[in-house]
């Protein structure tokens, strides 16, 4: 598995290993969207990654589906990121941020005003979200108009530049796991009849034009996609998701992007031998910097390496193990995830999972 150790060059980052993070919503920060304290140990700890990929930060406060989630709009957020990306480097590591809308994955106790989620269409997502009072269903939302859009396009383009100034090394643009990008793109969730709507190539506009946007503010060799052509979350499906990532993989292709980042599955949701068929012919459309992600362990990521992507990225191995890295070089037991703290909370079940050092001296001193 040495090819896991490799460095390489992603864009303009350079990285010093192929085991990346995942971006891990915990719910974990301060109700006005600054990150807490607590975040600067929670991602030094695990600064041993090749890189890493932010929990989704919202680009606006319209941007927000849940209780207690980063923001990335305003000189305080930017500063509390600083605190972070600094000591992330400080300790070798690289970082770059998840550029977050929700869309109708939202709920109006959660918006400026009470105001309505926003999508492509006025259809409500049959989801639940995280509100002050708890679980509750995603609120209807209203469907964007011309300029609603051109507002949404800024506020990625500020967030994209908002994240340099905070140090990161790039970003991620968001178009997964049935989010407000992703809404955009199927047909499931959007019934425009306009130039963001019908076609393909229609459907996909908004997502292309962030990305070209928030690449000529930072520059295409610190910007990331992440994508989910299979992908069933959030009251999700895309009928025609052959068509659309075909066309999708293939605009990408041209931009030279950092990276573009694929959730391949989802815990909870097998996938299907139509599924793995789609993902395989998808990637064949796409020679630049590919990420896999979904389910996978030691061998089968160096699998993937083998067979042409470029890094895996971990999600749950990473909440449960900071030295995750040193884990797989060494081969060495996993700690398991405490389910029960996985979202919002203090370090308990953030900060405060051991690192194989850490539980061998344990072990010693209660035999000592």
């Amino acid at each position: 598995m040495t090819n896991l150790f490799e460095h390489g060059a992603l864009g303009d980052i350079q990285v010093k290993n192929r085991i990346f993070m995942a971006p891990l919503t915990r719910n974990r920060a301060h109700g006005d969207g600054t990150p807490h304290e607590m975040a600067i140990k929670y991602y030094t700890q695990r600064a041993g990654a090749g890189l890493i990929v932010t929990e989704g930060a919202q680009i606006s406060p319209m941007g927000q589906g849940y209780i207690n989630t980063p923001g990335i709009y305003n000189e305080k957020q930017r500063d509390a990121w600083t605190k972070i990306t600094r000591s992330v480097q400080a300790n070798g590591g690289k970082m770059v941020v998840q550029l977050w809308h929700v869309g109708r994955i939202s709920h109006t106790s959660l918006l400026p005003g009470g105001a309505q989620p926003v999508a492509p269409s006025a259809i409500q997502a049959t989801a639940d979200t995280f509100t002050e009072n708890g679980v509750e269903n995603a609120s209807l939302p209203k469907a964007l108009d011309i300029q609603g859009i051109k507002e949404v396009i800024a506020d990625y383009v500020h967030a994209a530049r908002t994240a340099i100034d905070a140090g990161f090394d790039g970003v991620e643009v968001h178009a997964a796991n049935g989010y407000l990008l992703n809404q955009f793109i199927s047909a499931h969730t959007n019934q425009r009849e306009d130039e963001y709507g019908g076609s393909p190539e229609n459907r996909a506009r908004l997502f292309l034009e962030v990305v070209d946007a928030v690449s000529a503010e930072i520059g295409a060799g610190r910007v990331g996609a992440r994508v989910s052509p299979t992908g069933k979350f959030n009251d999700f499906a895309d009928p025609d998701a052959a068509e659309n990532y075909g066309y999708i993989y293939d605009e990408l292709e041209r931009r030279n992007l950092a990276y573009l980042h694929v959730v391949e599955s989802f815990p909870g949701h097998p996938v299907s031998k139509s599924e793995e068929k789609l993902l395989s012919n998808l990637r064949r459309n796409f020679s630049g910097n590919y990420i896999a992600n979904g389910n996978y362990d030691s061998a089968a990521a160096s699998q993937a390496i083998a067979d042409g992507a470029f890094a895996v990225s971990f999600g749950r191995p990473y909440i449960a193990n900071p030295d995750l890295t040193d884990r797989l070089r060494d081969n060495s037991k996993l700690n398991e995830v405490d389910e029960a703290t996985l979202y919002g909370g203090d370090e308990k079940g953030y900060s405060d999972y051991p690192t194989q050092d850490e539980t061998y001296l344990r072990a010693l001193a209660e035999v000592l």
